[in-house]
This record gives C-alpha cells, structure tokens and sequence, in this order.
C-alpha cells in the first residue's frame, strides 16, 4: 500500500492558526479536532493495520510563521510483517517557519515479530521555531522477540544540523538488547524539545540550568543540551510502554 498525507497550518491576521491543508489518504487518516485555545490539533489514525511490509508510507507536515500545530496519535502502530519479507516505510518531512510551533506526539510503535520496517523522519527548523518532538518504540508485543526496525531521525536548525539519531533494534541489529543500547529494556524512546518551555517533569532544575547541562531524570533516563542550537533531549528506556511515557510526557 502507498500513502500519502498532509497537513499545512498557517496563522490568519489575527493569530489564529488555520489549516489551510489536510489531505487524508489511507491508511493515513487526519481529523482535526477544534480547540477554543491553543495550538490546532490533529489525530493521526491508523485506516488499516500495519504498516504492513511492502507499505510506502509518507506524511508531509508545514506550519507557517506564528502557526502552532500538535499532531497526536489515537492507538499504538504495529509493524507487521508481509509473506514476502518485504520492508515497509513510514517518512515524516515536517517544515516549521520562523516563529512556528509543531507538537509531535503520536502513541508507540510497536515492533511485531518478523516485521523489517523502517521510519524516518527529517524535520527543518527555521531560526526561531519551536518544536517538541517525541518518538516511542516497544521491541516486541507480550511475550514476543521484535523483528527488524530502524528509527531514524534527522533535525536541522536555521540550516544546520541539530541533531542525528538513528537506533535499529531486531535479529538483524548486533547486540542491540545488550548493556551497551537497551540493556534488556522492552521500551525506548526520545522526547526533542528546540525553544521549548514544556519541560518533561519531574523538573529538578531550572530550565537555564537543564539547558546547560545533563541531568540524570531517572535511573534509565537522562536529559542533555544539545550543543549545537537551542535544544534539549531526553532518552529513555523501560520494562514497558506506561513507565517509558512517564517519563517522556512535557508539563503542560
């Protein structure tokens, strides 16, 4: 299956975002849900299971000057398997301006036995814009070994590069449940805050002061500045999916 998804917010005269494009196109389905305040939200929904392996799949994300978007989940993706082995792709490109504001926080991504599934995003952050941006990865259902994933996650700001990750987990990925990546953790997961306030609790220090330097969050959780912008990351990993967004969820 091949898909594609958009979504465009701008800000009218008045500071209200708009969304001046939403284009839904299965399994991808976005439905914005209205808000009196704040930023405008949009679900993503999942039209069918999957991704499946063969599926193409890409969501384009642009928020314009003074826009705030938060794009969210409503269930957990499963990566599933295809009879032929075939990888499915999942791209996010986002475009935040100057001023703009995205808040990415969908549900996990659930990494099924057999499954080779990649999913990439590249995020391009003009000088200014702020962006919190949290991605989940649960290595396997109940009771089950994951199959092959790579997640990877490329951020630039104001045209230069922010930050680079990539972690691939799965029979194909060498030592990936050892002490030197999960250390037996079922659950993984970052949460990227760039000109962000929404700081993940508990907040123990000052954001000044979480800006300058890093701080143990939790025996398998730490937050580090970035030191090439304006940004933080938390990265963490737990047992399972509920103690992994305990600690991945921004103060409101």
């Amino acid at each position: 299956m091949r898909a594609v998804a958009r979504v465009v917010a701008q800000a009218d005269d008045a500071g209200v975002t708009r969304l001046t494009g939403l284009r839904s196109e299965a399994p991808l389905l976005l439905r914005h849900t209205p808000a009196t305040t704040g930023p405008a939200v949009v679900h993503l929904l999942g039209g069918a299971a999957g991704p499946l392996g063969g599926d193409e799949l890409r969501l384009e994300i642009a928020v314009g000057e003074r826009a705030r978007l938060c794009v969210r989940g409503i269930a957990a993706s499963i990566a599933l398997p295809a009879r032929s082995g075939a990888v499915s792709r999942m791209t996010v490109t986002v475009r935040v301006a100057s001023g703009g504001e995205l808040h990415w926080l969908p549900e996990q991504l659930i990494a099924a036995r057999g499954c080779h599934h990649l999913a990439m995003s590249n995020v391009e952050l003009a000088e200014g814009a702020r962006l919190l941006w949290r991605e989940e990865l649960i290595c396997g259902r109940h009771d089950e070994q994951p199959g092959d994933v790579t997640v990877s996650t490329s951020v630039t700001y104001a045209g230069k590069p922010l930050l680079r990750q990539a972690l691939q987990v799965g029979p194909s990925a060498v030592h990936w449940a050892g002490p030197g990546v999960l250390g037996g953790a079922k659950a993984v997961g970052s949460l990227l805050g760039v000109n962000s306030e929404s700081w993940p609790e508990p907040r123990t220090a000052a954001p000044e002061a979480m800006m300058a330097q890093s701080e143990v969050a939790s025996p398998t959780a730490v937050r580090m500045p970035l030191g090439t912008g304006p940004g933080w990351l938390v990265t963490a990993t737990a047992e399972a999916a509920p103690a992994l967004r305990a600690v991945l969820t921004p103060a409101r």
